[in-house]
């Protein structure tokens, strides 16, 4: 990744003088979901693919699994709808520690962002309609204790930094 590539990475961050509360959130999480996807389809198609971490994830693995990831979180978790195979991202379908991310073929990085939009727009929607200190539904992903709307959307951005944080080594071991 070139020096003018780094630099123009850091840019669209939401103003300081942006929206509050809800709209803050929605507004970070667009920013850091639209930079990894961003990431990923700047890649070269090979690179897309190739694996340059011990743990043996893609930079297209890992655009696979932020989709599910996020709706597990605000469609199953926040509004306990039903998502289609929820830990579908997983080899297996099993996010246990000898489990890894899976791509089935046929399946390109411009497909997965497009999806993500979609997911994203479902995010705002819930952001929009329901307050931060709203609990979220029992009987989705909880059976008990389940967290408020901020505490997700905190998690979420933290799992989307950390991930936008792989992938951008990722994206200098591959120059």
């Amino acid at each position: 990744m070139s020096e003018d590539q780094r630099v123009a990475r850091n840019t669209g961050e939401p103003p300081t003088s942006g929206g509050a509360g809800a709209q803050r959130w929605a507004d970070y999480l667009d920013w850091v979901r639209g930079d990894l996807a961003a990431t990923v389809l700047s890649l070269p198609y090979a690179d897309q693919r190739t694996s340059r971490l011990p743990s043996g994830w893609t930079p297209l693995e890992l655009l696979a699994h932020v989709l599910p990831m996020e709706q597990r979180w605000f469609v199953w978790g926040f509004l306990g709808e039903p998502v289609a195979e929820p830990w579908g991202d997983w080899a297996d379908g099993d996010p246990g520690p000898a489990s890894r991310w899976h791509v089935t073929d046929g399946v390109t990085a411009e497909s997965l962002a497009t999806r993500l939009e979609g997911v994203a727009a479902r995010t705002r929607g819930v952001l929009r309609d329901h307050p931060l200190d709203a609990t979220a539904a029992t009987g989705g992903r909880f059976a008990e204790d389940p967290p408020t709307l901020e505490w997700i959307c905190f998690h979420v951005l933290a799992e989307y930094a950390r991930h936008a944080g792989h992938l951008d080594v990722v994206a200098e071991l591959a120059d």
